[in-house]
């Protein structure tokens, strides 16, 4: 158990917990363990616990879980748990849209929607919170989060929140990582951004609480169709009957993840609980005793297949951290 330090003065308002079993917050509903959960009251009170963590502590941040594993020996350290607390949503004086890291993609669709903006739709489609869509650049349907960004919110591993536009990342196809920068004597030093569910230590630096968005003024009305035609489809296309974490694989340059293991012959392939889905070739679904060891080797295992029959390498979307039982 962690001794939190310098708090005398500021008292935590947030839950903690201790022994969190991460099958409740991922969206897979499988994994193990974490040693504690801390649910904070808001962003102030985020920043008085990262203020008090011994600097040694394990530290990993999460949203809605949707792009998450967590293996079934399950994590040391400290979750972040960011959904239902990082909800600020706003707009601001310049007509660009304030959200915090907590703020699920469908909510912020329909908050521009409902403030006559378009180009915001395609985030109803991402089954996940903004931290997560920022830290991947998550996109769906031809748009990506990065597009609308006009500045971010982090936070360091101690607290310090710094304000940060797209000039200080390096931002690709599901990829976003901090520019390197040089000290004062030339040298290149390592300053990565890392995502919303790595672990936050001292050689990683930040993490994003928030970010400016930008949407052009349009129709709200024809917004609003956008979002319904986008959920319409998710429903058609997508196994959202059954737990899974969306997209297992990025699509590679030219091609898609999904046609490449339906032409392997993959689909409904099945270890334990876990089987790549009838209905979409690129998702895994927990049929419902699935263990995240299960999850895990079936992802290798569909690596592996369509690698040695087509020659290429699929690489995973998804996040899998923690143990091994």
């Amino acid at each position: 158990m962690i001794e939190l330090t310098n708090l005398a003065n500021t008292p935590l308002r947030g839950a903690l917990k201790r022994n969190v079993p991460m099958r409740k917050y991922t969206s897979w509903r499988a994994g193990g363990t974490a040693g504690q959960m801390f649910q904070p009251a808001d962003l102030d009170d985020l920043l008085v616990f990262l203020r008090g963590l011994p600097g040694d502590e394990p530290l990993y941040a999460v949203g809605l879980g949707s792009n998450l594993l967590v293996r079934d020996g399950g994590l040391r350290g400290t979750v972040l748990m960011l959904h239902g607390t990082l909800g600020g949503l706003h707009l601001e004086m310049d007509g660009s849209v304030y959200a915090e890291a907590g703020v699920p993609g469908a909510k912020l669709a329909r908050f521009a929607a409902l403030h006559n903006m378009q180009g915001a739709e395609f985030f109803a489609g991402i089954p996940g919170s903004l931290g997560g869509m920022l830290a991947m650049n998550a996109g769906c349907y031809g748009s990506e989060t990065w597009e609308k960004v006009l500045r971010v919110q982090t936070v360091n591993r101690y607290g310090v929140v710094h304000i940060r536009t797209a000039a200080d990342y390096e931002i690709g196809y599901r990829h976003v990582a901090k520019k390197q920068i040089k000290d004062t004597s030339g040298k290149t030093q390592e300053s990565r951004l890392v995502s919303c569910t790595l672990p936050l230590s001292p050689e990683s630096q930040e993490f994003f609480i928030a970010a400016w968005l930008q949407f052009p003024r349009g129709d709200g009305e024809s917004a609003r169709q956008g979002i319904k035609a986008l959920l319409s489809k998710r429903i058609a296309t997508q196994p959202l009957d059954k737990p899974n974490a969306g997209s297992v694989f990025r699509n590679p340059p030219g091609d898609h993840a999904a046609r490449l293991i339906e032409q392997c012959g993959l689909k409904g392939r099945q270890i334990g609980g876990a089987q790549v889905s009838e209905k979409h070739a690129n998702f895994i679904v927990n049929t419902g005793t699935a263990t995240a060891a299960d999850i895990e080797n079936l992802i290798l295992e569909v690596q592996a297949a369509v690698e040695k029959q087509t020659g290429i390498r699929l690489h995973p979307e998804v996040r899998i951290i923690g143990e091994a039982a």
